[in-house]
């Protein structure tokens, strides 16, 4: 009986999807040297998306020769997550059959579209899986967009916390948002959320309607490519300067209560 591998959370870069015609990066600019060797070496591996996590090895290909061609790899895909930003259902799922490559020996890795598996992403319970099966997690340094997002806002990085998605309908949308901007007040805890990028807009113009005009609203807009930024100001600065948002760049929203 083989020893049983590790499940690796690989991280990868913030760019998919959102470097128009220019080439992506080089990852050693984002991504630890460690990181890319280990990804190169790995043969087994659970995805959100096969498409992407092809693109990310053939980016790691051009810097490390993988162990394998790329072909060959065996690349499982992860159930899709239920609406609403919930982690995939659990029941039915076989997390053990996504787990065969480490119960037989092999390292598996671990990998989402953009930034690290897991956190604001699917994974979670392959994750948990992997404890309850005895198989060790290693998460690898890398990008994670809501931890830079929260470090360039200036908020409270004490006391935060994740909610996801807002809702779609714009009635449920402001009701969340006064909900959110009052919980952030009792608790002087940042609340921080993201969105479709075609919607953007939307959230950033749904925040400026409900809340407040002393709370204070940051926004960061495709971070680490080469023309992101973050902007965090009160309610009435933001209406007094407006900024538009772009449609197709990922966007990470900070709300913090006076």
């Amino acid at each position: 009986m083989p020893a049983v591998g590790r499940l690796i959370l690989v991280p990868t870069p913030l760019d998919f999807g959102v470097v128009g015609e220019a080439p992506p990066a080089d990852l050693r600019e984002v991504l630890p040297l460690t990181v890319i060797r280990t990804a190169a070496r790995l043969s087994h591996w659970v995805v959100e998306n096969a498409k992407t996590g092809r693109a990310f090895l053939k980016r790691v290909e051009a810097i490390e020769p993988l162990t394998a061609a790329l072909q060959s790899l065996q690349i499982a895909e992860l159930p899709r997550p239920q609406k609403g930003g919930k982690h995939a259902a659990s029941a039915g799922v076989d997390w053990q059959a996504l787990l065969a490559p480490a119960l037989q020996g092999h390292d598996l890795g671990l990998m989402s579209e953009a930034g690290m598996p897991a956190i604001a992403d699917p994974g979670a319970n392959l994750v948990a899986a992997a404890h309850a099966a005895g198989i060790a997690v290693e998460a690898l340094p890398g990008p994670n967009s809501l931890m830079l997002a929260l470090a360039a806002s200036g908020l409270n990085g004490q006391s935060f916390a994740f909610v996801g998605y807002l809702p779609i309908d714009n009635a449920a949308r402001g009701s969340r948002i006064r909900e959110l901007e009052a919980l952030s007040r009792r608790l002087g805890q940042t609340q921080l959320m993201i969105e479709t990028p075609y919607r953007n807009e939307a959230l950033l113009g749904a925040l400026l309607n409900h809340a407040s005009a002393a709370t204070r609203i940051a926004v960061s807009c495709g971070l680490t490519l080469p023309d992101g930024w973050t902007r965090s100001a009160s309610v009435a600065q933001w209406k007094a300067s407006p900024a538009s948002l772009p449609s197709n760049v990922p966007a990470v929203f900070s709300l913090l209560a006076a």
